[in-house]
Order: C-alpha cells, then structure tokens, then sequence
C-alpha cells in the first residue's frame, strides 16, 4: 500500500480515493450465460472515476458521464496528463 500511498501524494491528493472495486456475480446474471448455479464468478476492475473528478475539479460524477456531459470539458483537455503542465 506504500508505493499506492506515495503515487496519489505526488499527484496532490490529501486523502484516500477510490481507485478500484469488486463483487460478486448474482446467479441471475449468471444463468442466461449457461452456467451451472454452484458457479461463484467474481469480477474486479479499475475505477478511475473518482480521481478524474478531483483532478479537474468536478463534484458531480454526472458531470463525467452520462447523456448530459458538456463535451466542451474533453475539449479544453483532449489528453488526461495527470498533474503534468
């Protein structure tokens, strides 16, 4: 978790921030797939979402995505350099 920790805090973040999450597949989701019902399917992924909005200074994830989103934001920053000027 050290090299976690001082990776964001070279990024200027304060705090701890979400940056991946986990679950477990429900059999519902899992039986139009043909698989057996004892079948456990985990699933895992990165979730940058949350460090995106405090880089570029948005509170409302809604903001990020979503059929609202004003594109002028990918606009003004075509690339994410993450703290990089």
């Amino acid at each position: 978790m050290g090299v976690l920790n001082d990776f964001f805090e070279r990024l200027g973040f304060k705090k701890w921030v979400e940056v991946g999450n986990s679950g477990m597949f429900r059999p519902e989701m899992l039986r139009p797939m043909g698989l057996p019902e004892d079948v456990t399917c985990i699933a895992w992924g990165l979730s940058l979402e949350r460090p995106t909005m405090i880089l570029y200074g948005i509170d409302n994830i809604r903001d990020l995505f979503g059929h609202k989103v004003d594109l002028s934001l990918i606009k003004r920053n075509p690339i994410c350099r993450l703290g990089i000027n």
